[in-house]
């Protein structure tokens, strides 16, 4: 069964296994996530689950949205998400609330979030560029040299390395493991490091490119 959970970055520790080495994790308040809408492929042309995280006081959602979350008898939520679901995959139901008790451990998991932004750097920075000389006379030290050349092609070709603004992406790490749950507080632990800063929105889901054993 595939399912997605929408959690937040607390930061990371480090915790024992069961062979007594020390592993690093990173912790995620993940969930509880109410089920406010299901769609099918019949009526709405594809299949997805909408879900809510973080319950909000209601003179903080506009009107369309309280009527959304009345019509499917559950509270206000700060976050509303929809996530696609293969046919066949699972039932869902209006009203039915996902949390971390649907992982285990061990379990592999693709985690979603949003890179820390860098603001606007140049292309050592941003692509590791080597820069010019050092030495007395260069006036390329930092600079990523020519762009566009003066004849042909004579213009800057699409994909060039070049300043801009870094981070700030959103970016998946794929077959992360679930290192230990804690459902009475929500949490999930994963192994490793995962994208964005402390109190990010992260997406955790069943992971969709796993080895399948011969």
């Amino acid at each position: 069964m595939s399912f997605t959970l929408i959690g937040t970055k607390i930061g990371m520790t480090q915790i024992y296994d069961g062979e007594n080495r020390l592993v690093p994790v990173t912790v995620v308040q993940a969930g509880p996530c109410p089920v406010v809408q299901v769609k099918n492929g019949e009526s709405d042309g594809y299949n997805a689950v909408q879900i809510g995280f973080k319950e909000q006081k209601e003179h903080r959602v506009n009107k369309p949205q309280i009527g959304h979350f009345k019509k499917a008898g559950v509270a206000p939520h700060h976050q509303l998400r929809e996530f696609r679901v293969n046919e066949g995959e699972g039932e869902f139901n209006v009203g039915d609330v996902l949390d971390v008790s649907k992982f285990e451990e061990g379990q592999k998991v693709d985690v979603i979030g949003t890179t820390k932004g860098r603001g606007f750097q140049g292309v050592m920075k941003r692509w590791n560029f080597g820069g010019g000389p050092a030495s007395h006379g260069s006036m390329t030290h930092r600079r990523g040299g020519s762009y566009g050349m003066c004849q042909w092609p004579g213009e800057v070709m699409k994909g060039k390395k070049m300043p801009g603004h870094m981070g700030n992406k959103n970016r998946t790490t794929q077959n992360l493991v679930v290192a230990k749950v804690i459902a009475e507080k929500n949490l999930i632990l994963i192994k490793g490091s995962v994208h964005g800063s402390k109190g990010g929105t992260v997406y955790i889901r069943t992971a969709k490119k796993t080895r399948k054993a011969k």
